[in-house]
Parts: structure tokens; C-alpha cells; sequence
């Protein structure tokens, strides 16, 4: 399958479906390897762990905010310009963390690398949807997001070895050289690849740039999911970014065990992807959402106050599975927001999710310096079963599922279940 997108790249003077998922790979695996790093950064900048946590923020949040921006202007300027540039900026960024003199200065850089991070998954998306024909582009995407998964398992498990063994900052050095090489293969890539067709639309100044996403919101339905994912990042990725300093604090486990330990969650995103069609079949979206959102509340109420730590491993898979019950189910609701404009429809989803994973981190680590960890925990978890609750209400008010629409979920989900990291 992976082959024939590839030929298909080839063929038709595309860039190549592999060099993308290359990118969505480091954008992914800078995203996430901070989680087991953050003691390890609070003892060297001598803060709590909830100060340091504001790295996550800092880096989410215009992470989000700026797929507002890219969606239209890779539309109007082309999506392999922008990614290009964005990738390049994006090297240049992560390379100078390492040489951060202070949290104040790693915070800013993680601000400004989110901002260039942001273009890469979303506009990687819609280049293939723009390029490949329907009956291939699920292996393009199939493709992409294997790599984007890939990135999200790999990542913690570099952190905790680089934890461990070697400095923190190596690890922001060695992805800033690896993304460089991928910015050249990009470059190199787009001067051959077949330009876009020009885009006779012109700029009417802000208010028109951002009219899609307020004609969007009109919608009730609309409405109702982009909070939901909203509340999800503020709940679930909100609790996760403390997982790590969390079993360091209590176990005091080595940096590379809680590498490996945080990686069940993508493992457990694979699980769901191998298990979709099962699943949606028993459960229906609702069902999906209902049962995620309270094994998900059920998985962070164990960590809380669980004394034995392997019981994490399989906790940490069952966070996995249980989110993108939850989550992939939102996704595919977003890609029907507004079948004229999904572009721009998962674009307000994307910037939605990662502003509130940027103010979970925030209120959450506030938390941690509180009560303690155990109370974040079950904070997080109660908040997602709050969510499940809110949601299986709300969408009765959406028009009734048909047939054809399940059976887009389960191809929708057989295909994305990893972009939600993505996003």
C-alpha cells in the first residue's frame, strides 16, 4: 500500500508521500519528548515542575493557534511553499534550544518552533488530499500517519534514554540537524514537483481571512465539537504532560524506564487503529465516546493511586486506546463540519485541541504545585468522563448517524487514528 502511494508520488511529479511523513515524524517526536524531560529541566533551571510545565504551553498554543493561520495561506501561496519555509524555521529553532541559557529563553524558543511546527502536519494532509485521487489517498494517508505514529511512540522512549544517559539539550540539537536535512530534501523535492495551479482569490484584509472560520461557527453542531476537543485537551493532555515527572517524583524510576513506560501510549493508538471497525460496530460513536471517556477517567483514577508502578505500563496503553475511542470519533465529526471547507473546518479543529492542551498544561501543572499530582490525575480523568457525558447529550440534538456515516468512521479512523498527536 505504502508502495503504491510512493509510485504514485513518482508518477505524477509529487513530492514524495514518505518525505512528508519524515516531516510529521520530527514534528511529532519534538512535541512530545518533552514529557519524561520535565524534571530533569526544573532541576537545572532550579523551578517546581509546575513553572517548567509552561514549556508545553508555550509550545502548544501557537501551535494551535497558527493552524488557523496556514490553512487559508497555503491555499492562496501553496501548501509545499509554506511547508518549506516552515520546516527550515523550524530546524533553525529547535537546534538553538539547546543552547537555552534559562526557562524565560527556552520558553520563547519553544514558542517560536510551535508557531513554524504548526504548518507541517495540516498542510502535509492537504497536499495529499488536493494531489491524490479518493481511491488512493488512504494509503497516502495510511502512510503519513504510520510516520506521524511512529514519532509519537519513539519519542518519549529518546527522551528518557537522553535523560539518562546523555544531556537534555543534545536531543533538541540532534532533531534541529535532522529537520534541517529534511527542509533540504523538501526544498530539493518541491523545485521538482509539479506547481500549483495560481490562486486567483485575493486578500480582502483580516476580517475576510477569518470569515470561513466565524461562518463555520454559526453551527450548532460545529459548535459543540470544537469545544468538546477543547475540553479534551484541556483534561486529557492536560494530565498526560506530568505523567513523566510524576513516576520520577514517586518511583523514582530512571529517565529511560519512563521513556519506555510513556510510549504505551501510542501503542495503545495502534491498538485502536487494529481494532476500529470491531469497535465502532459495538459501540456506535456514541458508544465510543461514552465508554472512552470513562475508561479514560477509570485509567487516570488507577495512576492516581496506584502504589505498585508496573500497573502504569498497561494503564498507559489503556490511556492510549481509550483516548482515540474518544478522540478519533471528534475527528471524524470535524471532517463533516463543512465538506465545502474541511481544509479550513480541521484547521479550527487542530487550533481548538491545541489550545487547550497549552491551557491544561497551564492549570493543571498549578495542580501539581498544589494539591500534588494525585489530585491532577484525577482531575484529568474526571474531566474526561464529564466531557463523555456533555457530548453523547449534546449530539442527540445533531441529525441522526445514517449507515454511510459509520461506515466513514471506521475508514476515516482506519486511516487517521494516529493524527490526533498530529493535529
Amino acid at each position: 500500500m505504502t508502495g503504491q502511494a510512493n509510485e504514485r508520488s513518482k508518477a505524477a511529479g509529487l513530492v514524495p508521500v514518505g518525505l512528508l511523513g519524515a516531516a510529521g515524524f520530527i514534528v511529532t517526536a519534538d512535541a512530545r519528548v518533552i514529557n519524561p524531560l520535565l524534571d530533569i529541566i526544573a532541576r537545572e533551571f532550579k523551578s517546581d515542575i509546575g513553572s517548567t510545565g509552561f514549556i508545553v504551553t508555550a509550545y502548544t498554543i501557537p501551535y494551535g493557534l497558527f493552524q488557523l493561520v496556514y490553512g487559508p495561506l497555503g491555499d492562496k501561496l501553496g501548501k509545499l511553499k509554506i511547508m518549506t519555509v516552515a520546516m527550515a524555521l523550524f530546524a533553525v529553532g529547535t537546534a538553538i534550544c539547546a543552547f537555552a541559557p534559562d526557562l524565560l529563553i527556552l520558553n520563547l524558543l519553544r514558542f517560536l518552533t510551535g508557531v513554524a511546527a504548526a504548518a507541517m502536519i495540516p498542510m502535509s494532509l492537504a497536499y495529499i488530499g488536493d494531489n491524490f485521487p479518493y481511491q488512493e489517498r488512504q494509503a497516502a494517508i495510511g502512510q503519513f500517519v504510520g510516520a506521524v505514529a511512529l514519532g509519537n511512540i519513539l519519542s518519549t522512549s529518546m527522551g528518557g534514554i537522553v535523560g539518562d544517559f546523555l544531556n537534555w539539550r543534545l536531543i533538541f540539537l540532534l532533531y534541529g540537524l535532522v529537520s534541517l536535512g529534511i527542509f533540504w530534501l523538501l526544498w530539493q523535492a518541491s523545485r521538482k514537483a509539479t506547481p500549483p495551479p495560481l490562486n486567483p482569490q485575493r486578500a480582502e484584509g483580516l476580517r475576510a481571512y477569518f470569515r470561513p472560520y466565524a461562518q463555520l461557527l454559526t453551527k450548532l453542531s460545529t459548535r459543540i465539537v470544537i469545544i468538546a476537543v477543547f475540553i479534551e485537551g484541556v483534561f486529557f493532555f492536560g494530565g498526560f504532560a506530568y505523567l513523566g515527572a510524576f513516576l520520577r517524583h514517586k518511583y523514582d524510576l530512571a529517565y529511560v524506564v519512563i521513556g519506555f513506560m510513556l510510549s504505551g501510549f501510542g501503542i495503545g493508538s495502534l491498538i485502536y487503529s487494529r481494532s476500529v471497525r470491531w469497535l465502532v460496530g459495538k459501540f456506535g460513536e456514541s458508544g465510543l465516546i461514552r465508554v472512552g471517556g470513562w475508561i479514560c477517567f477509570g485509567s487516570y483514577l488507577v495512576i492516581a493511586l496506584l502504589e505498585y508502578w508496573p500497573l502504569f505500563i498497561p494503564m498507559c496503553i489503556i490511556l492510549g486506546l481509550s483516548y482515540y475511542m474518544l478522540h478519533s470519533t471528534l475527528q471524524t465529526k470535524a471532517t463533516e463540519m463543512s465538506p465545502g471547507a474541511r481544509g479550513t473546518a480541521v484547521s479550527l479543529f487542530a487550533f481548538s485541541l491545541f489550545l487547550g492542551q497549552g491551557i491544561g498544561a497551564a492549570l493543571i501543572g498549578l495542580v501539581v504545585d498544589g494539591p500534588g499530582y494525585e489530585a491532577a490525575f484525577i482531575i484529568s480523568g474526571a474531566g474526561m468522563a464529564g466531557l463523555a457525558v456533555w457530548f453523547v447529550r449534546e449530539s442527540r440534538r445533531f441529525p441522526p448517524s445514517s449507515s454511510q456515516a459509520e461506515t466513514s468512521l471506521v475508514k476515516a479512523n482506519e486511516a487517521q487514528s494516529s493524527v490526533a498527536i498530529s493535529e
